[in-house]
């Protein structure tokens, strides 16, 4: 399934990744083998609304499958290939990073469709897997358009600081069999500009998108977890007082507008499930606190309880201590024991006397030995 040389060129294309700006990347061409690529653009699915939705659930112009095993045999030849130990084991070579895991949920990713229109904010991705909460280290692209100009927009763009408009920027044209390895990091910054398709042009962009993941990441890189973040892009650099305002131009403000709107939208239902999360938070702590106390207070009752009965215990047994004294020192014990004396003699002679075996009778009357006459 992969391209015959790809094997071959592990070493130049580790030596591209590590190497290359604004981040760590490489662009890979005829990553595939052509057929098996073929193969892919051919079973590609049909745009379905129902894979369209937002994050706010709005149906909008991007379409993503994430279950590639659904989608045919050529695609799950795709799938098995993404995570087969060798193929892992070489970009890991690539890229220096050891231990890569694949995501059989493609939490994310699958095939993307991007139709005439729509556009990607940069933007870096979200650092943690949501369910494993494994540490997110790299995105795989592979690209699936038999045809595509630079002039229509929809090119990847990879920068490192969107803020700043002189940023060293990486313009990926999304041609067919062409793939893109980038390290996500905290200044990993993607997206692609709004395509613009010439007129009849009935193509949409179209990829397929793998995520890899690691148990580890080194101290430096890691950051606390948060979900994907959008740059918003500011109003053209041409419009500048005295320009005369075209159609094409008021439909880019309004787009701007109501992409920024979204996106405040977006942050706001975002910042309400944060505030939901950390009041069952604290409310989980109070409980846990509340319980702790009232646990504490049991044992404390319980412990003074079991103090108050050894007391009562220790009081019991001098009662018994003194009493037993009494009754020992009581003038019938001693008479009794007067009179009971010859016979308690006896009896201790009877234990001391040895027997047959040189151990002491016990029960038997002593027995009087007499001389023998000789």
């Amino acid at each position: 399934m992969l391209h015959a040389a790809f094997r071959d060129r592990v070493a130049d294309l580790a030596g591209e990744f590590a190497g290359s700006r604004p981040f760590r990347h490489v662009v890979i061409d005829q990553f595939l083998d052509p057929a098996f690529c073929q193969r892919l653009i051919d079973g590609f699915p049909v745009f379905d609304e129902s894979h369209a939705r937002n994050e706010l659930g709005a149906i909008g112009r991007k379409a993503v499958v994430p279950n590639l095993a659904s989608l045919g045999s050529a695609y799950q030849c795709f799938d098995r290939l993404m995570s087969d130990g060798e193929f892992l084991s070489l970009v890991g070579q690539i890229t220096g990073i050891a231990g890569l895991l694949y995501d059989p949920e493609y939490v994310g990713g699958g095939t993307h469709e991007n139709l005439d229109g729509q556009e990607l904010d940069s933007h870096v991705d979200f650092n943690y897997h949501p369910a494993t909460k494994l540490h997110r280290r790299l995105n795989l692209i592979v690209f699936l358009n038999p045809e595509w100009e630079e002039s229509w927009g929809g090119s990847l763009e990879l920068l490192r600081d969107p803020f700043n408009p002189d940023e060293e920027r990486v313009t990926v044209v999304p041609l067919a069999n062409r793939a893109v390895i980038f390290e996500t990091t905290e200044s990993s910054w993607h997206g692609f500009r709004r395509i613009r398709l010439p007129a009849g042009e009935q193509i949409s962009r179209r990829s397929i998108a793998v995520y890899y993941y690691t148990r580890e990441r080194p101290p430096r890189e890691t950051a606390p977890p948060h979900a994907t973040v959008y740059y918003q892009r500011p109003l053209p650099a041409h419009l500048q007082p005295g320009h005369t305002l075209t159609e094409d131009a008021v439909q880019e403000i309004q787009a701007l507008l109501t992409r920024r709107d979204h996106m405040l939208r977006l942050l706001y239902e975002r910042e309400l499930q944060f505030s939901e999360a950390i009041a069952k938070q604290e409310a989980r702590i109070q409980s846990l606190e509340e319980l702790s106390q009232m646990t504490a207070e049991r044992l404390a009752e319980e412990l003074a309880a079991a103090h108050r009965e050894i007391q009562a215990l220790r009081s019991r047994e001098q009662e018994l201590t003194s009493l037993l004294a009494r009754i020992h020192r009581s003038p019938s014990v001693r008479l009794g024991k007067a009179l009971t004396w010859p016979v308690r003699a006896l009896r201790s002679l009877v234990r001391t006397e040895p027997g047959p075996t040189g151990f002491p009778r016990s029960g038997q009357p002593p027995v009087r030995r007499s001389g023998t006459a000789r």
